[in-house]
């Protein structure tokens, strides 16, 4: 399977025309391509310089210059008309609604037996993020619960639970209950700038209803928010020796800032590799990802993730078998996914271009630039990256050093994954987060997303950031708007 990176190889989009692919009764094969491509990239609405236009080019040559509700959906250009097959059947895949088997529809079957979502798009609406809070009693199933079984060893902290595995999944088929509910509170928390001007957060507080009479072992559970997809397949992209020239995790240079690579297992080649995925990195690859999400959040096997996710105390309650009836006639493969296909979903993933910047010659944009350097913010936020494409190197702009990072009490799970702590999280990407709100219609961010607006995710910021957070509230309010501006141009 091409890399996006590979895949790309001209800079141009044009509109798809109607594709169709034969399918088999007994052996199916892909699902039919989407009728209409993505909208066409528009040119940049602003006269922008050649200087400014490099600025905006988020993603290198993978970038899209579209602001709109479509802005996280557009493919990376390429002409080649295998590459727009592959992306709009894995696109068809990522969209469309999952069953339980048996069932006609052989591609689509083999739903749970326990779940969070009928499919990929109803966690990732438009590929952003979902709104993780709409109602106030009941936390939305946009929220993921990521379970451990709660010992007194940390590694062993690592361990599914005991009854309901690596994650609560609220959704069963018949005759299996739903594993639980999550619901949450408010907790208001005061704050002051040094201009005096006042400000309140708001800490959620959660707790894990079980869906069972039965006495449950104690659990660890964390709180995550799907987050938007833009520029994955970049950030696989980026060389291991580039992420680990940021990493110090002896803080050797005195800054105060100790990131670290999580070591994460990798299924396919059976041994431990650098994690780069996922809220705490504990994810090695795209793909892993894509089948990990599959697995978890749909009751989808795949050949790395080929057993029911379910436990031994779910499997008794169990009357019969619930796997789905995709066969690979060419490998043998029986997973609910084959391979084929879970190819073409990790391809769409891996080749979601990413949103250009907008207003990057705004004077307010660019003092706010200078005041993301003044507060160190690039520490963890690492600007820029190259990159090697097929067409030479290229260089992308995705904020993140990929890297673990202590963030303080106030945003601690208290759940390890891998060798991230409790307290520690991945730094995420920010390329893209000025556009959440015009693409899924909210402005809620952090792991959990507990943070209402960009202000409030820069405030929630503590341990190894904390000198940063202090600074921040130390600003006048137009260096804070200005600040928050250029966040809202990425």
């Amino acid at each position: 399977m091409k890399s996006p990176v590979q895949a790309y190889s001209r800079f141009w989009i044009y509109a798809a025309g109607v594709l169709t692919l034969s399918v088999s009764a007994c052996a199916p094969e892909v699902p039919p391509v989407p009728q209409s491509a993505l909208p066409s990239s528009a040119a940049p609405q602003e006269a922008l310089q050649a200087e400014d236009q490099t600025a905006a080019r988020s993603g290198g040559r993978a970038t899209v210059f579209d602001a709109g509700q479509e802005a996280f959906s557009h493919r990376i250009p390429n002409p080649d008309l295998q590459h727009r097959t592959q992306f709009f059947t894995g696109e068809s895949l990522f969209d469309q609604n999952w069953v339980a088997a048996p069932a006609s529809t052989v591609a689509r079957d083999g739903l749970g037996p326990v779940f969070n979502a009928r499919s990929c798009a109803a966690c990732h609406g438009k590929d952003g993020r979902s709104n993780p809070f709409l109602s106030e009693s009941e936390a939305d199933q946009a929220l993921l619960v990521r379970l451990s079984a709660d010992t007194s060893n940390p590694q062993q902290d690592q361990q599914p639970h005991a009854y309901f595995g690596g994650q609560l999944q609220p959704f069963a088929l018949p005759r299996l209950a739903g594993e639980g509910t999550l619901r949450m509170s408010w907790l208001p928390q005061q704050g002051t700038y040094a201009d005096g001007e006042t400000y309140t957060l708001m800490r959620p507080e959660f707790q894990v209803e079980f869906a069972t009479a039965e006495s449950v072992p104690s659990a660890l559970f964390s709180v995550r928010q799907s987050p938007q997809l833009v520029g994955l397949g970049l950030l696989e992209a980026i060389q291991e020796a580039d992420i680990l020239k940021h990493s110090d995790p002896d803080d050797q240079d005195g800054d105060g800032i100790s990131g670290r690579p999580n070591q994460v297992w990798d299924i396919a080649t059976q041994r431990t590799v650098q994690g780069r995925f996922g809220w705490k990195a504990n994810q090695p690859n795209v793909q892993q990802q894509v089948a990990g999400a599959f697995h978890g959040d749909l009751g989808i096997t795949t050949s790395l993730f080929p057993v029911e996710d379910i436990t031994p105390w779910q499997e008794a309650q169990q009357t019969k078998d619930f796997g789905g009836s995709v066969p690979n006639g060419k490998d043998g493969d029986i997973s609910e996914l084959p391979d084929r296909l879970l190819e073409r979903v990790t391809f769409y993933i891996q080749n979601l271009a990413v949103p250009a910047r907008r207003r990057v010659s705004a004077p307010n944009v660019q003092q706010g630039e200078r005041v993301f350097a003044q507060l160190k913010c690039q520490a963890c936020h690492v600007s820029s990256y190259r990159i090697q494409t097929d067409q030479g190197p290229d260089t992308i702009m995705p904020y993140t050093d990929l890297l673990l990072h202590d963030m303080g009490p106030d945003l601690a799970d208290g759940r390890p994954d891998f060798l991230a702590s409790g307290q520690e999280w991945r730094t995420p990407p920010l390329w893209g987060i000025g556009l959440i709100k015009t693409v899924n219609g909210h402005t809620r961010f952090l792991h959990d997303g507990r943070a209402r607006n960009l202000t409030e995710a820069v405030l929630w910021h503590g341990g190894e950031a904390r000198a940063s957070q202090q600074a921040f509230t130390r600003l006048s309010k137009t260096e804070r708007q200005a600040l928050i501006a250029f966040l809202e141009s990425l």
